[in-house]
């Protein structure tokens, strides 16, 4: 094959069929070609417009293999032989064309390829995730193919007209006939765990990075343990124990002993005070008072404890502090007042923390580090916004009711465009969910939900057969064009269905509907102020409007969004100020009422924030 002669009806390019040898590319049209295909140094079978074409049509799949580098080198890797290899002969061989045009196109052809590079092939894109439509890019890519064989069939399937796939049939084949020459293609083949282009290891589960860390080994059978009774203590935690014991025993034995020795009869005391005019204590002059005592000659025997240097001088200390309040309690009042404002001025750049990444995540961690970079140098992950439709049971054991019908889904058409026509203001620009969004393959919103079977448009809901061709989805929505969603991507109904068992979707109990909305990175904390903005809208929008319209229908609606939690948060930390004041003043008041009322209002108190706490937790 070289050159393209002429077109499908849709549009797709056909391959000239002709022996043409493998010419040399200019310099611009080399370094292209070896932009894309490393391993195509020299000469090649593909002109310009034939490369262009090949790099746009491989271009459509870089976004899904993108993650697993292995597996996009490897995906790469086959077309770029298939289009462009200069020993194109050895391995394909043209079996049908078809003339068009006065011209001899491709219609059909045999490549030939090594099991070893269908095998590598399929092992490194096989557990490659797809997170925007939280599938496998062996779904999209493959059609769900389970071994290469079914992979490299489905790749090679003609394509109908105005449908995804190769223009002609491409027969993959692992052995060449011994009579033609030919030889299997078995260019180079990458590993997903390769060091180079190694994937993650959610991409990876083979990769020895990936591998399950060993479980430390168990202790030898041969430890000293003693048995007592029915339990067998290890010898080093019972000399630990004994250890621990005889301390605490050797302490307490010391402390006693020292206690007795501080207490004597008071007649043995010595006398605080002497008769030699005073004493000094703590540098206070003392007078004697001695002289003043009049006692007994022989005084009781009492025994007392004697008041340590340390006490007598903390003592003498808070009695002159005392005295010193007493005598000026305007200035200390003042200073009271006075310093503690001066110390709290700081408190006017206080604001409460609210976003649950800087309460749950300590700063400066490794794991906040980590998310940083991956924030800055890829994306952060998008933000989510959520409606649960389900039908509600007959009975308290009873099965719910499928939710799968004509008129539940006519229904959630209405609920779509209420959300649809949903604004909000912010700072006086207005935004819709189609101004927030994500659009990752078109200009059409990644919503999950069912209604992507019909483009989420309500006249091709009849257009389609409606509920019938919902179901027929339910079972091809990877294969047939009809299926795929509004932004041109195949839409699993395990996500978009719920309460279904195995795989039979047409009995589901729920619908989930998924706004997946971009997320800004910053340190502001405002950087999604358009999407939170809008977000508030969507919870004012579900509790006035859309309950009302599901109730009347018996269902019941749950819904969620990406900032519900910090609004809790924010909500909370407002409604706790008045429960501490509360708590405050209420210990104040316990100095005149008794600690009764007071322990009353604790557990009143405890049980709010109990429940408060609960409800945040939902």
């Amino acid at each position: 094959m070289y050159g393209i002669c002429a077109q499908r009806s849709d549009g797709k390019v056909l391959n000239c069929a002709n022996d043409h040898l493998s010419t040399k590319p200019d310099d611009l049209l080399s370094s292209k070609i070896q932009s894309l295909c490393p391993t195509i140094t020299d000469n090649a079978c593909c002109n310009a417009a034939q490369f262009e074409t090949l790099r746009e049509q491989v271009q459509q799949a870089v976004p899904l293999l993108v993650g697993c580098p292995a597996c996009l080198r490897n995906f790469l890797n086959l077309f770029c032989e298939l289009s462009c290899s200069p020993n194109q002969s050895l391995f394909i061989n043209v079996t049908s064309a078809k003339q068009i045009n006065n011209t001899l196109t491709v219609n059909g052809i045999d490549f030939f390829l090594t099991s070893t590079f269908g095998e590598e092939l399929y092992n490194s894109c096989k557990d490659v995730k797809f997170g925007s439509v939280n599938t496998r890019v062996m779904d999209l890519i493959g059609a769900g193919a389970q071994n290469y064989k079914d992979f490299l069939a489905f790749l090679g399937r003609q394509a109908a007209p105005n449908t995804p796939g190769s223009p002609y049939e491409i027969d993959f084949q692992t052995n060449a006939p011994l009579t033609s020459g030919m030889k299997p293609m078995n260019t180079t083949v990458y590993s997903c765990g390769d060091s180079l282009l190694g994937c993650s290891c959610g991409d990876c589960f083979s990769s020895p990075a990936c591998s399950v860390v060993t479980p430390p080994a168990l202790p030898e059978k041969g430890s000293c343990k003693i048995a007592m009774g029915s339990v067998r203590v290890k010898c080093i935690e019972l000399s630990l124990a004994v250890l621990y014991a005889a301390a605490i025993s050797v302490f307490l034995l010391w402390g006693i002993l020292r206690r007795k020795g501080q207490s004597r009869p008071l007649s043995e005391r010595k006398p605080l005070f002497n008769d030699h005019g005073g004493n000094e204590l703590c540098g206070y002059k003392l007078k004697n008072t001695t002289s003043d005592l009049h006692m007994s000659e022989d005084p009781p025997s009492v025994t007392v404890l004697r008041p340590s240097l340390v006490q007598d001088c903390m003592a003498q200390v808070f009695r002159n502090y005392g005295a010193f309040v007493s005598r000026k309690p305007t200035l200390v009042l003042s200073l009271s007042l006075v310093i503690p404002i001066l110390l709290c001025i700081g408190l006017i750049h206080f604001t409460v923390e609210t976003r649950p990444e800087k309460l749950w995540v300590s700063h400066g961690s490794k794991a906040a580090e980590e998310k940083s970079f991956f924030d800055h140098h890829l994306a952060p992950f998008y933000r989510i916004e959520q409606l649960v439709l389900a039908t509600v049971p007959a009975s308290k054991n009873a099965m719910a009711p499928s939710i799968v019908t004509d008129q539940n889904l006519k229904l959630l058409f209405e609920l779509q465009k209420k959300v649809d026509e949903l604004h909000a203001t912010y700072f006086g620009s207005v935004v819709s969910l189609a101004n927030i969004c994500m659009k990752p393959l078109a200009d059409d919103c990644s919503t999950l939900s069912v209604l992507q079977y019909f483009k989420m448009d309500r006249v091709e809901y009849d257009n389609y057969g409606g509920i019938q061709h919902a179901e027929y989805c339910f079972e091809h929505y990877y294969s047939e064009e009809t299926c795929r969603s509004a932004f041109q991507a195949p839409i699993d109904p395990s996500t978009v269905l719920g309460g279904f068992p195995g795989r039979n979707y047409s009995v589901a109990s729920a619908f989930i509907i998924t706004y997946p909305v971009n997320n800004e990175v910053g340190d502001n904390g405002d950087e999604n102020g358009k999407a939170v903005a809008w977000e508030r809208a969507f919870i004012r929008l579900v509790k006035q409007e859309l309950m009302p319209m599901v109730e009347q229908q018996n269902l019941t609606l749950s819904f969620s969004s990406e900032s519900s939690i910090q609004d809790e948060l924010e909500r909370e930390s407002s409604a706790d100020v008045i429960t501490i004041l509360v708590e405050q003043m209420t210990q104040k008041e316990s100095f005149h009422t008794g600690a009764s009322n007071t322990d009353t209002t604790r557990k009143i108190l405890s049980s709010t924030i109990s429940k408060r706490f609960y409800h945040a937790r939902l």
